[in-house]
């Protein structure tokens, strides 16, 4: 498993905590020269890339009105060209594994509108699209690409906006390992019928009208 974050010194903690079987490099998604490193890092490593999980995004809390620009190019690059940036990276290298799967985080912003975080559902959307266009592109190949889009889990990125829990038919947030869980199954074989599909974990958030 190679781990990838602008966060070095957490990235290479998580790294040495893991063991033998993890490795960490320096990622700036919206670098494709960053990219191209950690691919090959990844097949030095351990001989093939047959997954990707393209997970860095930045939340700009901002309605329609008061959305800078600067925020929306800064939105755009990391959470949509990030991926783009990724999928393109990976493709020469899970050719070459004879397959692969491709996990987009997306988010429940990128199932229905929400007022307030103008930038981030915008992307999200994005995310979405760009995950079923490459899913036909790359069926062929045998690569599978989905997204998935969870709901309210608290973590660092999170803490400022999360809802209630009261607003959550489950009535609790969800918890990181329970959205890893469901990406792991994604990466795996068990899902080997599984591209170009929309997997929400969201505690029935979007499953209809509060």
């Amino acid at each position: 498993m190679l781990i990838a974050d602008v966060l070095a010194d957490k990235g290479a903690a998580l790294a040495d905590e893991l063991g033998e079987r993890a490795a960490f490099v320096s990622l700036d998604v919206t670098r494709a020269e960053n990219w191209a490193a950690a691919v090959a890092l990844a097949e030095s490593r351990f001989g093939v890339l047959t997954g990707l999980v393209n997970n860095a995004a930045i939340a700009v809390i901002a309605s329609l009105e008061a959305t800078t620009e600067a925020q929306f190019r800064r939105s755009i690059e990391v959470n949509q060209i990030g991926v783009l940036l990724g999928m393109q990276a990976v493709l020469p290298a899970m050719r070459r594994a004879g397959g692969g799967s491709i996990v987009n985080m997306s988010s429940i912003a990128g199932m229905a509108g929400s007022a307030g975080v103008f930038p981030y559902t915008a992307t999200k959307w994005a995310v979405r699209g760009m995950t079923k266009a490459a899913a036909i592109e790359l069926a062929a190949d045998r690569i599978r690409v989905n997204s998935v889009h969870p709901g309210p889990v608290i973590t660092a990125m999170t803490e400022a906006s999360i809802r209630s829990p009261e607003r959550i038919p489950l009535l609790r947030h969800g918890q990181p390992e329970e959205i890893a869980r469901l990406v792991a199954y994604l990466l795996s074989d068990e899902s080997s019928f599984t591209t170009g599909a929309e997997h929400v974990i969201d505690g029935g958030m979007t499953a209809g009208y509060d």
